[in-house]
């Protein structure tokens, strides 16, 4: 099978991979053409996955590796309050396998039905499994929600339990058996995780600054700090606890995969606090979870309200 054959068969007959609003012209020339709403601006964002670094390799679940790919990607979207436009995929590819790929492509085509993104173009072509995607979405123009507009005296919030994505890992790379609801949640957390377009769109014009987490609560944290000049106060007595996590894992394990283990794509976001009446009725599941001060860096308070060092410091590629 060669490589256009493998395009046609595999993603451009997807329903994805149809014209829809914003896209002018998808799959088929040179370029897609991307037609942004007037007053809107184009938001963009490419991650890379790579396997053996970000999925396991080989890779047991080539559905749930296709809906992952482009929910890691389309979170970036949810992060700066943008509605979806489209995608590109840059699949890298060892052999074809036909049975994976379909696998694949019907993950794919499952979240961005999900997330309302079309398939716009890309590219295939022989090597370490790798999967590159690029995002469109568009916003108000001065409305995205950025890193580094948080000040001393704002909240700060978390769209939900952290952890779960971290807590999945011994379940995928099957050093323990995945028995039971609760770590059947856990993975689907993993595989699937479910970007927050609809509390991105609500922070607009609310909070001062958002992103998602990724790398870990601690880590994620950091980034919010160091762009806005301030410090991160993060309270562990307040951080919701996932029911699935706190039945697998002791209480200190599980604290350490809400502070450190990333790959929930769950937005932490800074809040005035006459927000947060509003936030609490919207969205029952975001928490507030410390404060913002003067200063720099991340402070992480323990339950008894003294700093501690968290045992995870978060994902580095390098």
């Amino acid at each position: 099978m060669g490589e256009f054959e493998l395009i046609r068969r595999y993603f451009a007959a997807a329903p994805c991979a149809r014209g829809g609003p914003g896209v002018a012209l998808g799959i088929g020339d040179d370029c897609a053409l991307l037609a942004p709403a007037p007053g809107e601006q184009l938001a963009v964002s490419t991650d890379t996955l790579t396997a053996g670094v970000h999925f396991p390799d080989p890779c047991p679940d080539a559905h749930g590796l296709g809906k992952r790919a482009l929910a890691v990607s389309a979170s970036d979207l949810a992060a700066m309050g943008a509605t979806p436009l489209g995608f590109t995929l840059a699949l890298t590819l060892p052999s074809i396998e036909p049975a994976w790929l379909e696998g694949l492509a019907a993950g794919l085509a499952q979240m961005a039905e999900q997330c309302e993104l079309r398939l716009v173009g890309g590219d295939t072509t022989r090597g370490p499994l790798s999967l590159t995607l690029t995002v469109f979405g568009q916003v108000p123009a001065g409305q995205a929600l950025l890193r580094s507009g948080a000040r001393p005296g704002d909240l700060l919030c978390l769209g939900g339990a952290p952890g779960e994505a971290g807590g999945a890992l011994p379940f995928v790379l099957g050093q323990r058996a995945a028995e039971g609801a609760a770590s059947r949640h856990l993975l689907a957390r993993y595989w699937a995780p479910q970007p927050q377009f609809d509390l991105g769109l609500w922070l607009r014009g609310r909070a001062t600054a958002a992103q998602d987490v990724s790398d870990g609560l601690v880590a994620d944290c950091g980034h919010i700090a160091a762009a806005s000049g301030v410090r991160l106060v993060v309270e562990t007595a307040r951080l919701p606890v996932s029911p699935a996590l706190a039945e697998l894992f002791p209480a200190d394990e599980v604290l350490r995969l809400a502070l450190g283990a990333g790959d929930d794509y769950l937005l932490v976001f800074t809040l005035p606090p006459g927000q947060a009446p509003a936030l609490a009725a919207a969205w029952p599941q975001a928490q507030v979870i410390g404060r913002v001060e003067a200063g720099s860096g991340v402070v992480v308070l323990a339950a008894d309200g003294q700093p501690m060092i968290p045992a995870q410091a978060g994902f580095q590629h390098f």
